[in-house]
């Protein structure tokens, strides 16, 4: 096989994908690989903004105090006053790359989200996602070092038992790939290798993620060797639309923020008093939970969300955006209520990486919503996601950088054997397995558990485990495949971390065990 022509391979091309680009093609040439388009991930998709300590009368500690309160003491402290350190000129960088935030009276202008205790959020409207993947995309493309190739489905890490002369090794040495457009499997490699491939939402069968949130990387770096901690921490947004063709469509909490009401479709009745004496304006986990108790007591689809009562060009002056939307399908928010469900929005755990971003495994280092640094805890705090995917990616960068010269040239590497498979004539049995996975997560494992909700799921995990392999051995991979396939591992690795947290903590309720511990520990599963 011939040399690689690049230095450094990186898995993602969101925020923290192209920010280890740039800091690394400053002296390195680098791959950047996506799968679909490359504005295809979570990063595009940011409504809200990025959470630093800009303002004279803010401070690092109390971002820090926020975020360690949000994430029910689960938190690495040396993480968490690393990365709120390392904000402010994260944000510079942004500025210096051109993204236009928001501006008041010629200072950048702060918003302040649930769970912060001071105007901190820089962003641009309420698409800061979509202005910052374009300001990197553009560094990016401009950028002689670094190439993008999109349409890519990565299927495993290349290790050290996939080179000519078989090593035991877990040295990873890069990715192979499937090429969507030709159907061909491509081996990059490289020194260096960097997942930056996004949460694993798409378990579910409600996610706010993007299609392709699939857990890629948390799949094939446990698949390689290395720890995943904290899986059973999924974030639920409380009011997702519900709707069978738009699959992930946020209803802000500012509509219940404005004055929107929660109500029963079956009785009309508004609940949430029932359950907290902040109503619709408690936090995200404690209303996604009463929605869920809601539809499932009562065996509904959905719960509504009615903001009618307000004045209609109030309501279109304040979400003209929402209210654009859902004209588009036949609802008027302005007469009648809206349906939503809660819905997964963010994944906590995932590939244990320390300060440098380093993984277990040599050669690879991995930064954003694939990882758990310590950062989230076990509830992630509004607009500390973005800030997490640009710092970690400097950081991988950085490291990898200081340690070039330590690392070695990749040794010759196996092509890919396409010849044991076939075309499959039963694409059936990937939407049946996808289908019936999503549901049964959203049944057993999402807001509220229980220990005989979560061996269910096992069990069908377990059954399942063995057609989806059978399957793969026989088939050409596709990129629904190797979707399914990770799915499948996401699925296992949430519901083991679920079964071994004895406790309620944050993100992870459980009637069985009510109770929060006196001390906080992570769920690190060992491959």
């Amino acid at each position: 096989m011939s040399m690689p022509q690049h230095d450094v391979i990186v898995i993602g091309s969101g925020a923290a994908g192209l920010t280890a680009a740039l800091a690394l093609a400053q002296t390195r040439k680098v791959l950047v690989l996506a799968k679909g388009s490359l504005t295809g991930g979570s990063t595009a998709w940011a409504q809200g903004g990025i959470a630093a300590v800009l303002d004279a009368g803010d401070t690092f500690e109390e971002h820090i105090r926020d975020t360690m309160v949000a994430g029910a003491g689960l938190n690495r402290i040396e993480t968490v006053e690393y990365v709120i350190e390392h904000a402010p000129a994260a944000i510079d960088r942004l500025i210096e790359l051109g993204v236009p935030f928001n501006k008041e009276e010629g200072a950048l202008h702060l918003t302040r989200e649930g769970g912060h205790s001071q105007r901190r959020i820089v962003h641009v409207n309420d698409a800061t996602g979509w202005a910052v993947q374009e300001a990197l995309l553009n560094a990016a493309t401009a950028n002689p070092n670094i190439t993008l190739l999109p349409g890519r489905a990565c299927i495993d890490l290349i290790t050290g038992r996939n080179a000519e002369r078989f090593s035991g090794s877990g040295r990873v040495w890069g990715v192979y790939a499937l090429d969507e457009a030709t159907g061909t499997v491509e081996a990059h490699v490289a020194r260096a290798t960097i997942l930056a491939s996004g949460g694993a939402g798409r378990v579910y069968q409600f996610s706010t993620a993007p299609r392709g949130a699939t857990g890629d990387g948390i799949a094939m770096a446990w698949r390689a060797g290395a720890r995943v901690s904290n899986m059973e921490m999924m974030q639920f947004h409380p009011t997702c639309l519900y709707n069978l063709d738009v699959k992930n469509f946020l209803i802000t909490e500012a509509v219940r923020g404005e004055g929107g009401l929660l109500l029963n479709p079956k009785t009309g009745h508004r609940y949430m008093p029932d359950y907290d004496p902040r109503a619709e304006l408690a936090p995200r986990d404690i209303v996604a939970r009463a929605n869920d108790s809601e539809i499932k007591r009562d065996g509904l689809d959905f719960v509504h969300l009615d903001i009618s009562h307000q004045p209609a060009d109030f309501v279109t002056h304040h979400f003209p955006t929402i209210h654009e939307k859902l004209l588009g399908l036949g609802i008027d928010m302005t007469k009648e209520p809206i349906p939503v469900v809660p819905a997964q929005h963010y994944t906590c755990g995932g590939v244990l990486i320390g300060l440098d971003a380093r993984t277990d495994l040599p050669g690879l280092w991995a930064a954003g919503e694939v990882t758990e640094s310590g950062l989230h805890g076990a509830n992630r705090l509004a607009s500390n996601s973005l800030l997490e995917c640009f710092v970690f990616g400097e950081a991988a960068a950085h490291d990898i950088l200081c340690c070039w010269d330590d690392l070695d040239d990749p040794p010759p590497i196996r092509e890919w054997d396409a010849s044991r498979v076939t075309d499959s004539d039963e694409e059936v049995v990937i939407k049946q397995n996808w289908t019936e996975i999503r549901r049964f997560m959203w049944n057993y494992v999402g807001i509220v558990r229980t220990t005989k909700r979560l061996e269910r799921a096992a069990h069908r995990i377990a059954t399942l485990a063995q057609e989806i392999e059978d399957y793969y051995g026989s088939f050409r991979v596709t990129t629904d495949l190797i979707e399914l396939r990770n799915l499948h591992q996401c699925a296992d690795l949430i519901v083991r971390s679920a079964l071994k947290r004895h406790e309620s903590r944050g993100l992870h309720f459980i009637l069985d065990y009510p109770e929060t511990l006196p001390e906080a520990r992570d769920t690190v599963l060992v491959p």
